[in-house]
């Protein structure tokens, strides 16, 4: 029986992964896909953010990065897809901003049985064209810089996204700056994750023998790094929300707080659901539609540095209905 072939999407906070995902989920290719979802948080949002078969989706959301359980929880999730009654036709992973691609290729060979069902097709890394190059500049070897670099430098491709928010001089600027990084990859240019899906699934890109012949030591090697001075803060609140109030709060915080800022998403209780997407001081509000016999609740994600979760919780609380005198 052939192997399952298994493509792991990776990319630093606010690149437009889900974005991508849902553009894979709803594209014309008649594959069964099955999508392993990775969140840096305490409460799971993105699986809300994905389009498609409740059955296709399968959350990981313990509060870490995927790449920290890549030895157990990603190697049960695999196994436990063996033994489904139907067949999928690939498995995208959808790793989270914060996560080292390393550890989550690495389990696809240290696993019998997932190595024998599984193959690692590409590892394909997004980049916000907006932001990469000031992440690039912080350099830190366990900071975003660090990071950043190491996502791009272990790809197999590379996405170029968001490049509606640069000029040209810019996109070809930053791939100089892709190229210093990583000399082999081929870089891909697309806004909202439109991608050809030719050029990113069923390429058989990732080489084991290449990988292990510029590092000897990979198989072995279990360390990986985060920015200890990124933080997750959830905020999860029970009463309908007032947009206008919203809005207010979130120009007026993104106006002092966006540096520090790197990633906010939710899912927020106005008249009708409403999807926010947001990196450093750009954000989105998209209509998600009625919100039917689903209670109206407002889940909020940021994750960013010096975040004071009280302080955060008390002033977005202050945009309900009630508090704006709706």
């Amino acid at each position: 029986m052939a192997k399952i072939p298994v493509t792991v999407l990776t990319g630093f906070l606010g690149s437009g992964k889900t974005t991508l995902v849902n553009h894979i989920l709803t594209a014309n290719h008649g594959h069964r896909i099955a999508v392993i979802e990775n969140e840096f948080g305490e409460i799971p949002i993105d699986n809300a953010l994905v389009l498609g078969g409740d059955e296709k989706i399968i959350e990981m959301s313990n509060g870490c990065c995927l790449c920290c359980t890549a030895r157990t929880d990603l190697i049960e999730i695999l196994q436990s897809l063996l033994r489904r009654r139907e067949r999928f036709d690939r498995i995208l992973i959808e790793t989270s901003g914060m996560a080292d691609p390393n550890p989550v290729a690495q389990t696809f060979f240290v696993d019998d049985e997932v190595s024998s069902a599984f193959a690692l097709d590409a590892i394909v890394t997004l980049v916000d064209a907006r932001h990469v190059g000031s992440h690039l500049e912080e350099g830190e070897h366990d900071g975003v810089g660090g990071q950043v670099s190491n996502q791009i430098a272990f790809a197999d491709r590379i996405v170029l996204n968001k490049i509606d928010l640069v000029t040209e001089p810019e996109i070809e600027e930053l791939r100089t700056q892709l190229r210093s990084v990583n000399a082999t990859a081929d870089i891909l240019t697309s806004s909202y994750g439109s991608v050809d899906l030719d050029d990113i699934l069923g390429i058989n890109a990732f080489d084991l023998n290449r990988t292990v012949a510029g590092d000897p030591d990979w198989l072995e090697d279990e360390s990986h790094h985060h920015d200890p001075t990124l933080e997750s803060v959830s905020i999860e609140l029970g009463f309908p929300l007032d947009r206008a109030a919203f809005e207010q709060w979130l120009t007026a915080l993104l106006a002092e707080r966006g540096d520090d800022l790197y990633r906010f998403k939710g899912i927020l209780a106005f008249d009708r659901r409403t999807v926010l997407q947001g990196v450093h001081r750009i954000y989105e509000l998209t209509d998600a539609g009625e919100w039917g016999e689903e209670p109206p609740v407002s889940k909020l994600v940021l994750i960013g540095r010096n975040l004071d979760r009280a302080e955060l919780t008390d002033t977005v609380s202050r945009c309900s209905l009630a508090a704006a005198g709706r």
